[in-house]
C-alpha cells in the first residue's frame, strides 16, 4: 500500500560553486524513519544552488514514484525552501527553470509542506550528495544510489560496479564491435549553430568528408554487419557513403538515433542563444535532466541511445556494426562507456566525420578502443 504522508529530506552541493557537484535525496516514513527510497547523482560542474534544487527535484519526483498524496519536505538550504515558499524572490535566471520543475512536481500532490533543517539533522542525504561530489570529482564514491530505489539515466550496459574489473586483454571475438560516426559537416556546422531535428544537408565539405570516412572505416574493417543511421539527410548520406565503401551494405535508420531537440534554439548561433536564453542555457548546461525551452533533456536522449546499443549487442555477437549519428547520441555513449561524470559532456569535442570505436561484451564488460579519430580528413 502506498504511504499517504512522506517525508523528502534533499541535499546538494558543489566543490568551488561552481565546481563537481553532486545530489543526494532520501524518502522516509515519517513514523518508523524507514527509507523508502534514495536518489543521488553527480552534476559535473554546477552551483550549490543547482544542485541543492535538484535533490529537491530528485526526491519530489521519488515520493511521486511511491504514491505519496503529502510531503514533508526538509532541507538544509534556506534559500530553497524561502523561495518554495513564495518568501523570497528568485533573482538568477538560472534557477528559475528548476523551481518551475519543482512547483510543477509540488501540484502533483494534495500538500506539501517546506522547512528548514539544521545540516547535522540531514546527515543522510549530506552523505550521498557529498559522494556524487566525489564521483563529480573524479574520486572513488562510498555510497550510491540503492538498486531498489535507481537514481535514474542511462548506461551502454550493465552497472560498471558489477563487472569484475581486469588488464587482462578478453578476446575481442567474442565483443560486439561499435564504430561510431559522427556526420559530415553541414552550413550549421560551419556556422555554429545549434542543429538538431532540423534536417540540413550536407554541405561540399561534409560531402568530401563522408567520403573520407568511408575509406577509413573500410580500412577498420572490412567485414561489417550492419550500418545503423540518423534518420536525418546528414546521417543517411553519410552513412551511404561509408556502405558505398563497403561493398553496398544496407543502410537502416533508427529514429532513436536523432540528434537532441534544441526547441527554440534550433537553427540559432550559440551566441544568439547565449544573449537571448542566459538563464535556461545556464541551467541546462548544468544538468542533464533540463531540456531547452520546447527540446529534449540529454536525459532522454541517453535513454534512447542506449535503447539501440543494447540491442546490437543482443543482436551482433561477435560482429561489427557501423553507427552514424550525432554529437550528444555518441557524447551520451561514450560517457557512460567510460564511467564518466556528466561534465565529460562539455569536455569532450567531437569534428564533423570523427570516428569512435568500442567493444561491447555480452556481460556488460566495454573497452573504448578510440575517440575521435579524424586522420583520414581532408585539411583545410
Amino acid at each position: 500500500m502506498a504511504p499517504r504522508v512522506v517525508v523528502v529530506e534533499a541535499d546538494g552541493g558543489s566543490r568551488g560553486n561552481p565546481g563537481p557537484a553532486g545530489y543526494g535525496a532520501v524518502v522516509r516514513d515519517p513514523e518508523t524513519g524507514e527509507v523508502l527510497a534514495e536518489r543521488s547523482e553527480s552534476l559535473g560542474t554546477a552551483t550549490n544552488n543547482v544542485a541543492e534544487y535538484q535533490g529537491l527535484i530528485a526526491g519530489l519526483t521519488a515520493a511521486a514514484e511511491l504514491g505519496a498524496a503529502e510531503v514533508d519536505v526538509r532541507m538544509d538550504s534556506k534559500l530553497v525552501v524561502e523561495q518554495m515558499c513564495g518568501r523570497w524572490q528568485i533573482k538568477h535566471p538560472g534557477l528559475r527553470p528548476l523551481a518551475a520543475q519543482a512547483a510543477g512536481l509540488v501540484g502533483r500532490f494534495t500538500a506539501v509542506r517546506f522547512a528548514w533543517i539544521p545540516r547535522e539533522q540531514n546527515r543522510h542525504a549530506d552523505a550521498l550528495a557529498n559522494a556524487a561530489m566525489d564521483a563529480a570529482a573524479g574520486r572513488p564514491a562510498s555510497t550510491r544510489a540503492s538498486a531498489t530505489a535507481p537514481a535514474g539515466g542511462a548506461s551502454t550496459g550493465s552497472d560498471p560496479a558489477t563487472v569484475p574489473a581486469s588488464w587482462e586483454p578478453r578476446p575481442s571475438f567474442t565483443a560486439t564491435r561499435l564504430i561510431l560516426v559522427r556526420h559530415g559537416e553541414t552550413e550549421y556546422t560551419e556556422q555554429r549553430r545549434y542543429s538538431g531535428r532540423g534536417d540540413v544537408p550536407l554541405s561540399e565539405r561534409g560531402r568530401a568528408q563522408a567520403a573520407a570516412t568511408g575509406a577509413r572505416v573500410a580500412a577498420l574493417a572490412p567485414s561489417v554487419a550492419a550500418v545503423l543511421s540518423s534518420p536525418l539527410s546528414r546521417c543517411t548520406a553519410t552513412a551511404a557513403a561509408i556502405a558505398g565503401a563497403l561493398g553496398d551494405v544496407p543502410v537502416r535508420t533508427e529514429d532513436d538515433l536523432i540528434e537532441c531537440d534544441f526547441g527554440e534554439w534550433e537553427g540559432r548561433t550559440f551566441a544568439e542563444v547565449r544573449e537571448r536564453w542566459s538563464g535556461e542555457m545556464d541551467a541546462w548546461l548544468a544538468s542533464p535532466r533540463i531540456a531547452p525551452p520546447g527540446g529534449e533533456s540529454f536525459t532522454h536522449v541517453a535513454e534512447r541511445a542506449h535503447r539501440v546499443v543494447a540491442g546490437l549487442v543482443t543482436s551482433y555477437p561477435g560482429e561489427t556494426v557501423v553507427v552514424v549519428s550525432h554529437v550528444s547520441p555518441i557524447k551520451l555513449v561514450l560517457r557512460d562507456a567510460l564511467a564518466a561524470g556528466d561534465g565529460f559532456l562539455h569536455r569532450l569535442f567531437l569534428d564533423a566525420a570523427g570516428i569512435s570505436v568500442l567493444d561491447m561484451w555480452p556481460d556488460g564488460g566495454i573497452a573504448v578502443r578510440t575517440v575521435n579519430d579524424t586522420a583520414h580528413l581532408p585539411a583545410g
